[in-house]
């Protein structure tokens, strides 16, 4: 979404880099840069004003002037300027006490209302509560039935009622979610193309009728400047919580999205990055500052490993360590990428990833992983546990069953070497860590479990080193260590950087 943007700020700081000292002339002509970026990403020119003003001013102090580092300084002030205008704190869903809490969903048509329904709701639902959907739009065609197929898929019932009455089917499923014990009841109003009487008047009725604990606006990202009158007449109008902003993914250039912070002075609560249920994030100011500006979210990329962490994987990681890298566990480490985004995601959430997508043409063909599976899928029980027994006669029959030619089923083989090399060397560090374990006690233990590999995920940057495209280059840097190991060093690494 912000790629061209980010690409011309990181231009501007290159630039500056350049440098030894600053002058008043190339503060001022790296301002215009920047207005220009935010203008042309169709950020609202009030607040490039206001954003442009103020950094400015911050820069031109003799602390920036004088240091240095003075490029490095100006970097840290923009990055903190971004995420004050995003909203400088991360702003939680905020449930009370009652039974059933009650959340409205208020916005345009198109905007993404009953898929953003959803997903809170399987978000909530992950988190043990007992979610309700209601079915309050009863104008667009299916829209009720759209809702019913998406609560079906994820395992939340839908309330629909008459289907004729917004505001007394919003009251029925208050009295539903009590009698079935349905902690969340989340309401999808209906909406327009746009702001007509007759839809805020009834956002209001409900609203009036049900007493939302959170009001919840959902805004397109793709709307551009049209999104500031939109969400300053909502504002008016509910009164809303918070701010869920949808198709982040997509193409646009997302300015709309940078500007709703500041003009209604409502907190971004959630972003929505995909289709699929689960792709519905807490929104982070200070992570979204840092990719923008091409510095990544590295913590970001750990968490989304932690969650699919269980106890199979973290005996499957152990196994390896003792017994050595198979196919199988190739296999789902790949699966396991996929379920974290695919690699465009991933390498997009890493500092400096963006830019290399860029290089690439800004996609990443993750196909690949497709005929992986698919070479794998062709091994037999005996090739996948040991794979030094593959010849070249079993390569030629893995490639015709599956599809490939010999070059990419030794391509595999290739990476399969490298990750197993890979673990030979973290469990020769394991042995030397238990073998002082005498000495160091309880210390030594978890010095072998600081080094597991992450579950169900093997070691990303060989597995990224060999994806077509890449050159053989490793985004996570050298060898050596875990996952986890080279993620939070890099965590680490951005925390102590003064650029950051």
């Amino acid at each position: 979404m912000f790629n061209s943007l980010s690409d011309r700020l990181n231009d501007t700081f290159d630039r500056l880099r350049g440098k030894g000292k600053l002058t008043e002339a190339d503060i001022s002509s790296a301002m215009r840069e920047i207005r220009m970026a935010l203008l042309e990403a169709d950020v609202n020119f009030k607040v490039v004003r206001d954003f442009v003003a103020k950094t400015r001013e911050r820069c031109m102090t003799a602390e920036v002037m004088d240091s240095l580092t003075p490029a490095q300084n100006v970097v840290k002030i923009v990055l903190d300027e971004l995420v004050e205008l995003l909203g400088s704190t991360e702003s939680k869903l905020v449930l009370s006490n009652r039974i059933p809490n009650v959340i409205m969903l208020v916005g345009l048509q198109g905007s993404g209302k009953t898929t953003a329904a959803v997903k809170l709701a399987y978000l909530l639902k992950k988190q043990g509560k007992s979610p309700l959907l209601a079915a309050c739009d009863v104008y667009r065609p299916a829209a009720a039935d759209q809702l019913a197929t998406l609560g079906g898929e994820i395992g939340v019932p839908v309330f629909r009622g008459d289907g004729a009455h917004p505001v007394e089917i919003a009251q029925g499923a208050i009295r539903e979610a009590v009698d079935h014990m349905r902690d969340v009841v989340i309401v999808d109003t209906a909406g327009r193309l746009q702001i007509d009487e007759q839809m805020m008047q009834e956002a209001v009725d409900i609203k009036r009728a049900v007493k939302p604990d959170q009001v919840l606006m959902v805004v397109d990202a793709m709307t551009g400047q049209d999104i500031v009158n939109v969400v300053s007449t909502f504002a008016e109008r509910t009164d809303f919580d918070g701010v869920i902003i949808s198709k982040l993914d997509g193409d646009a250039r997302g300015g709309g999205a940078l500007s709703v912070r500041a003009v209604t002075g409502k907190p971004i609560k959630f972003v929505s990055m995909g289709e699929k249920p689960d792709s519905l994030e807490v929104f982070h100011p200070d992570r979204m500052a840092k990719r923008i500006l091409g510095m990544g979210d590295v913590v970001g990329i750990i968490e989304k490993a932690q969650e699919m962490a269980d106890a199979e994987q973290i005996e499957a990681a152990e196994r390896m360590l003792r017994d050595g890298f198979t196919m199988n566990d190739m296999l789902e480490q790949m699966r396991a990428v996929k379920k974290m985004g695919g690699m465009k995601k991933i390498l997009g959430m890493l500092p400096g990833g963006q830019r290399m997508l860029n290089q690439l043409g800004g996609n990443m063909d993750d196909s690949i992983f497709d005929k992986n599976v698919a070479i794998i899928q062709s091994m037999t029980s005996a090739e996948r546990l040991k794979p030094s027994i593959i010849n070249g006669q079993r390569r030629a029959r893995i490639a015709k069953g599956s599809g490939t030619s010999p070059s990419e089923v030794n391509t595999l083989m290739k990476q399969w070497g490298e990750m197993n090399k890979m673990m030979g060397r973290m469990r020769s560090m394991a042995n030397q860590q238990q073998q002082a374990k005498g000495k160091k006690g309880k210390k030594g233990k978890k010095g072998k479990r600081g080094r597991t590999a992450m579950p169900g995920m093997g070691n990303l940057g060989n597995m990224m080193g060999g994806m077509p495209g890449m050159g053989g280059a490793n985004p996570f840097g050298g060898a050596g260590g875990s996952d986890m190991d080279m993620l939070r060093a890099m965590e680490q690494q951005m925390k102590g950087n003064k650029r950051f």
